[in-house]
């Protein structure tokens, strides 16, 4: 069926399409008919041929995580991207097309419409073939003069299996900065000749051809060359291929070298050019400058040349021709390095046979005219521009490395070295070194290996006896390679040097690397212990391993060998001391200091470690472990010293104890008492069966700020310890620590008073016994319970209504407190002031205790505070310099005593609380003095004041000296 009016098509460029590897390509896909945003969306697949059921998603414009692993790099670094180029239609760009992108691509655009209905997708082939275009040309530099002919040839071909055509042109780019280039003249795929826009008229003329040669030579010509001709020529070729739409599109392109043409004017009195053949070279090159002179009538005109570097005399041509050198230069130009000589009266030459690096920087040629020969002096003078010659070291790239096959070897092993030379592109000459850790800083020839080939010994190794037959072979893969037979000793061990040295023309470059070796024998043993654990935290009754790893150039069975266990529990007690030694026979011997170990661990000897395993651990396995190996010579009884020892790195072992499962009530609670007795109660909500408890009682007091103070503590044996506060008589009198059941705890509160006021709560300790003693498994914090201790007597009236008062900084405030009635006989009052802080607790300022002492518990608002009472029952509060920090809620408590016996305090009978008072600070107005210090020019006028009074007075007390002398 076809697609009628308002049916979503999507349409993709038709293929086969086919396109060389390495190219750009782009493949468009648009959509219409659709329903939605005017903006679509698309993703783009492709069908691979070695799968070309699987869909292997590559770009969307809407998914970033759209791509398949193999494109997401590509896609993200814009390799792949698709151009919008209107709201419906796409550009898919592959910007260097591989060989694994040939396949069917699909278009796909997701859904906008109510319902679907129409294409949603297209596909369409692309092959990836091989480019096979080339072009080439030779580059050439050409100084002409106006007027002349040159005459330029390329080579372009192709091999294409599929069938393309070929266009060529030339183009010219004039200046450095200039990043377009000319057409001069283009044979089209169309086989037709179109010129350039400023060559139009130079090509109808017949002075500017294109000729084709051959099958693939295309020939150039340009007749009378103008200095607009002048710049880097090139050649351009590109492969055509025409697509199943009926357009052509260019596959491959290829650009040759360029060509320098450098025209000179007949126009000028005296133009001067400098051109080389090469700018660019390396030590050794050669370099050749022309400078040509462009002056008409030349052959009747008389020249003087100048050859300039860095602005520095180099060498100068007279009119006769006769070369005379700087002086710095002469030795060279014997040698026959330099060369300077004039083909014509118009062209100069400098050679430099052998450039140096001091053949760099910039060359320029100064001419001068004479009227004839022999004048002293030039009617006119012109210098050409200047011309920028490289030059690079030859050693630069040269580059060592030098490395071991042996690097570990015993005594009597032969030692491998190898020195890999890379960049060397003269014959080279090598030296290996010995550089013996005894004497440092000394140096000992090895062996040596010339320019030729020839090879010779150090005089130390030249014995063939001692070391063997040392040989030094040279590979084809640039590897020199130096086997020493057989080791003397330990002190053939060490750093090795190996010396390249590049040579060319009296010069030299030298690269050094080096390589180490470690030569071992049985005085040394080269020995090395590691201690490792698979685990370093193991559960209690989990059994675990240490692997004494020994690292040594011979196994241990060939060696007579002992190993000693050390041990230091944790926390330390003690440094570290053996616990078990296996002896070189195989006796194990125990020692006595920790019996935790015997029967629980076990020994394990194997040819390069040992083995301790400890079965089922315990607390007291928890520490830091260590092993000790010694190793005697071979053959040699009694055993006597060990030749060599070795301790190993420590390794801790943490011993992990059971979970603990403790679970403590944390409910808070509240008690309010008159007086009597109080129980706190402590209750355990879950632990395990087999535990024991401790248990410790605090107290936080009412007062902000205020730090748990601890009660009592009764440890897992009941024993009790009181805490500093309450280790009186009186105060272990009144606290009681019991526990009632088997998950409750009880603190006994005996005639509780005011000061006993606070929250209370308990930290309960988990213990358990396990084999070799007790130990702490967790522990849990209860909820707290507040008491609170309310006299029962009601006499004590006090205002309870809330009100405010504002008070300006800098000056005082006096805050309202009133008993209201009249006290019963033989009744004292106490009073405290509170100030509520923004964290909800009341802070005491100020207590007037029954005997008429004061208290400040802050001390550093003692000065600012005054209790003046004007009556028995007003205890208001004056407040001195208010302060912004001042404001907020302030109350006073007052408490009734009533005196019991002679000699003896009152006993507390009512308490009562006034209302609140919130204080509010007002920021204090600026004086007539601060106003004037804030004025610098009021402040300044009043400073000069008094001096202009005392200046006044004294020209008033002059005038009428002056009168009374008349």
């Amino acid at each position: 069926t076809g697609l009628t009016t308002g049916q979503r098509l999507v349409t993709i460029q038709q293929g086969p399409l086919y396109r060389t590897e390495g190219s750009h390509v782009t493949l468009w896909c648009k959509v219409s008919g659709y329903q939605g945003p005017a903006e679509q969306n698309f993703q783009w697949s492709i069908y691979l041929p070695s799968a070309p059921e699987r869909e292997v998603q590559i770009v969307s414009t809407v998914d970033p995580s759209f791509p398949y692993a193999i494109y997401t790099q590509r896609v993200r670094g814009r390799g792949i991207f698709v151009e919008r180029l209107q709201g419906d239609a796409v550009l898919l760009h592959i910007t260097e097309l591989q060989e694994r992108d040939a396949g069917q691509y699909e278009c796909h655009t997701p859904n906008t419409d109510e319902r679907y209905f129409g294409s949603y997708s297209a596909k369409t082939n692309l092959s990836v073939i091989p480019d096979t275009l080339l072009a080439s040309m030779a580059p050439q530099a050409f100084t002409l003069m106006e007027g002349d002919a040159v005459e330029l040839t390329c080579e372009v071909s192709k091999s294409t299996a599929q069938h393309t055509h070929l266009s060529v042109g030339w183009y010219l780019l004039q200046g450095a900065g200039e990043p377009h280039a000319k057409e001069i003249l283009t044979l089209s795929k169309d086989f037709t000749l179109k010129p350039g826009p400023s060559y139009e008229r130079r090509f109808l003329e017949g002075d500017v051809q294109l000729n084709k040669v051959g099958n693939t030579t295309y020939k150039l010509v340009i007749r009378g060359v103008k200095p607009s001709d002048q710049g880097q020529l090139y050649c351009e070729a590109a492969e055509w291929i025409e697509d199943p739409d009926g357009t052509w599109k260019d596959i491959s392109t290829k650009q040759t070298e360029r060509t320098s043409l450098v025209v000179v004017s007949q126009g000028r009195d005296l133009p001067v050019n400098i051109t080389a053949a090469e700018r660019s070279l390396a030590e050794g090159d050669s370099l050749q400058l022309s400078c040509v002179v462009g002056a008409p009538e030349s052959s009747s005109r008389h020249f003087e040349v100048i050859w300039l570097l860095n602005e520095m005399e180099v060498a100068r041509v007279d009119p006769h021709g006769v070369l005379i050198w700087k002086e710095e230069y002469e030795e060279r130009a014997k040698l026959g390095q330099l060369r300077a000589f004039k083909p014509s009266n118009t062209v100069y030459v400098l050679t430099i046979s052998e450039v140096e690096l001091k053949d760099e920087g910039t060359y320029q040629c100064s001419v001068l005219e004479m009227k004839t020969p022999g004048d002293l002096h030039s009617i006119q003078t012109n210098v050409s521009s200047g011309i920028q010659v490289n030059v690079k070291a030859i050693g630069y790239h040269m580059r060592l490395s030098v490395s071991t096959s042996t690097p570990r070897v015993t005594v009597g092993d032969p030692l491998i070295l190898h020195c890999q030379v890379q960049g060397a592109t003269l014959p080279v000459s090598l030296r290996w070194w010995h550089l013996p850790p005894q004497h440092p800083g000394h140096r000992v020839l090895v062996a040596t290996m010339e320019r030729d080939g020839t090879r010779s010994l150090g005089s130390a190794y030249q014995d063939g006896g001692t070391r063997g037959s040392l040989r030094l072979e040279k590979e084809s893969s640039g590897t020199f390679t130096l086997v020493i037979p057989s080791t003397l000793d330990e002190d053939d061990g060490g750093q090795y040097r190996c010396e390249v040295t590049q040579w060319s023309r009296g010069r030299n470059w030298t690269e050094k690397g080096e390589a180490a070796v470690m030569v071992s024998s049985m005085a040394g043993l080269g020995l090395h212990a590691t201690l490792r654990s698979r685990i370093a935290t193991v559960s209690y009754g989990q059994s675990f391993e240490l692997f004494c790893q020994v690292d040594a150039s011979y196994t241990l069975e060939e060696v007579p060998v002992s190993v000693r266990w050390l041990f230091q529990p944790s926390p330390p007690t003690a440094p570290l001391h053996e616990l078990v030694q296996l002896s070189p026979s195989g006796t194990v011997v125990w020692r006595t200091a920790q019996p935790h170990f015997q029967g629980k661990a076990q020994l394990v000897k194997t040819d390069t470690s040992f083995k301790l395993h400890i079965h089922s651990a315990l607390p007291a396995n928890q520490g830091t472990y260590q092993c000790e190996v010694e190793v005697w010579r071979r053959n040699i009884l009694p055993l006597g010293q060990p030749a060599a020892s070795t301790s190993s790195n420590a390794v801790a072992i943490k011993v992990v104890l059971p979970e603990s499962k403790l679970q403590v009530a944390t409910k808070d609670s509240s008690v309010e008492i008159a007086g009597g007795n109080a129980a706190i109660e402590c209750k355990i909500v879950f632990a395990q069966n087999n535990s024991q408890f401790a248990v410790t009682w605090y107290l936080l007091p009412l007062l902000a700020d205020a730090t748990p103070l601890q009660i009592v503590r009764a440890n897992y044996s009941s024993i009790l310890e009181y805490g500093s506060k309450f280790s009186s008589p009186a105060r272990k009198s009144q606290f009681l620590s019991q526990r009632v059941s088997s998950n409750i705890f009880q603190l006994q509160i005996l005639s509780v008073a005011l000061r006993d006021q606070g929250r209370y709560y308990c930290v309960v300790e988990e213990w358990l016994w396990l084999v070799d003693g007790w130990y702490k498994l967790g522990e849990g914090t209860s909820g707290g319970t507040m008491l609170k201790f309310r006299p029962p007597g009601e006499w004590l009236q006090m205002e309870k209504t809330n009100h405010s008062i504002s008070a300006r900084e800098g000056e005082e405030v006096t805050l309202p407190c009133q008993l209201q009635g009249a006290l019963p006989p033989g009744t004292h009052l106490s009073a405290t002031w509170f100030q509520v802080k923004s964290s909800g607790s009341d802070s005491a300022l100020l207590t007037l205790h029954q005997d008429g002492t004061m208290e400040y518990p802050q001390e550093h608002l003692a000065a600012r505070l005054f209790l003046r009472r004007p009556s028995a029952g007003d205890f208001s509060l004056t407040l001195g310099s208010v302060e912004r920090g001042d404001a907020g809620a302030y109350y006073c408590q007052l408490q009734g005593w009533q005196q019991q016996t002679q000699g003896k305090d009152g006993a507390l009978k009512a308490l009562a609380d006034s209302g609140y008072i919130q204080l509010i600070t007002i920021p204090s107005e600026p004086t007539v003095l601060s106003r004037i210090c804030s004025s610098p020019p009021l402040l300044n006028f009043i400073l000069y004041l008094p001096l202009v009074l005392i200046v006044l007075v004294a020209l008033t007390v002059f005038c009428w000296y002056c009168k009374f002398r008349k």
